[in-house]
């Protein structure tokens, strides 16, 4: 798995996964329950994962959306 995005903005992250999915690209957010350990105050990042074979589109797909860092 490589790491494809990490932020705090919930809505960035959720917009991220659902694109990937429209396209046929699974994706897996990490780090989602740290914020039990943080206080629920969005500190910590979260990380979207995907496969290594799904990395390159992945990432193109963010490009063409204005959605890569």
């Amino acid at each position: 798995m490589k790491e494809l995005l990490r932020s705090t903005d919930p809505v960035r992250l959720s917009r991220v996964v659902d694109l990937l999915a429209s396209e046929g690209i699974p994706a897996f957010e990490m780090d989602q329950h740290m914020s039990v350990l943080e206080g629920s105050i969005g500190i910590l990042p979260r990380r979207i994962m995907v496969a290594d074979r799904d990395e390159f589109m992945a990432r193109a797909i963010l490009r063409d959306h204005r959605l890569d860092d």
